[in-house]
């Protein structure tokens, strides 16, 4: 084995780690929400995983930006951070954390109709299948979590934060070699905060009201979810393919069921439970389908 390559034991352990940080998140969110506002909570979550990134920064060293990438930077600060997570603290005051990862979980299937409308990329009958079925999965999650009469708006918001999610990843891909991983996370965490800095108005006073418990799980939405686990997720992105590693994400939602039926005492029901299968089956099946090789590489 080469020296520079960590061993999979190690990789293992990052992956599972990435995992119950991103299932934490859900229930942090919601203990989140009973002291915080939606935008206040967005925004004092990323200021602490500034700090933090700013921390790493100093410590490992980083490369300025170009100026021409500064709008770049911005959009993927935008997408990855301050629509992101504004539409799914505002999505989760009428969503359990339960059904809200299964919905996060939507991302590839925004990305395959990102790419057949916005970037005009072929996509095959398959492609189309998994992201109808994945579309029946997310209806039935959203209507099992509370009932077919209180289907509302809080659902496409969390929607709308995994279609946020999936423009993030294809600017990412469009403009992938500019800067290493490290580099990359701590500008798009910088900027992204940036722009949620409109709502710093009243946050002070939230702050010195919020109960301790709250606090607590705030520092740790801003340390953990925020800030590490977008760190040990570029690191694995350097060791292991792409497609390998997104399997790993699959265990994102039973993840967050299992810590909010500790942390909240939620108990998902059936319908969510069949919804979330539904959904997980067509991401699989999308990141399964097979591509057809190169002419030139195949010949």
């Amino acid at each position: 084995m080469n020296p520079l390559t960590p061993s999979p034991l190690k990789i293992i352990l990052t992956m599972l780690f990435v995992v119950a940080c991103w299932g934490y998140s859900p229930s942090g969110i919601h203990i989140g929400l009973l002291a915080y506002d939606p935008v206040h909570l967005a925004l004092l979550r990323f200021l602490i995983a500034s700090v933090f990134m700013a921390a790493v920064a100093l410590l490992r060293g980083i490369h300025l930006p170009r100026l021409r990438d500064l709008p770049l930077l911005f959009g993927l600060g935008l997408f990855a951070v301050s629509l992101h997570h504004v539409a799914i603290n505002l999505g989760q005051q009428g969503v359990s954390a339960g059904a809200s990862s299964v919905l996060a979980q939507t991302t590839p299937l925004f990305s395959t109709l990102l790419a057949r409308f916005v970037f005009k990329d072929r996509v095959s009958v398959w492609r189309w299948g998994c992201v109808v079925l994945g579309l029946v999965g997310v209806m039935i999650v959203v209507a099992g979590d509370h009932g077919f009469g209180s289907i509302d708006a809080h659902g496409l918001l969390i929607l709308l934060s995994a279609l946020s999610w999936s423009v993030y990843f294809a600017m990412q891909k469009h403009h992938t070699g500019r800067y290493d991983g490290l580099t990359l996370v701590c500008y798009t965490v910088w900027s992204g905060t940036a722009l949620l800095l409109v709502f710093l108005p009243g946050l002070a006073d939230q702050v010195m009201n919020a109960p301790l418990r709250v606090q607590f799980a705030v520092f740790a939405l801003g340390i953990f979810p925020s800030a590490l686990a977008y760190l040990a997720w570029a690191y694995v992105l350097a060791h292991v393919d792409l497609s390998r590693a997104t399997m790993t994400l699959y265990l994102v939602p039973p993840m967050a069921m299992l810590i909010a039926s500790f942390t909240l005492g939620e108990r998902p029901t059936l319908m969510v439970g069949v919804g979330a299968v539904v959904v997980l089956i067509s991401v699989l099946a999308l990141n399964l389908e097979r591509r057809p090789m190169p002419r030139a590489a195949s010949a």
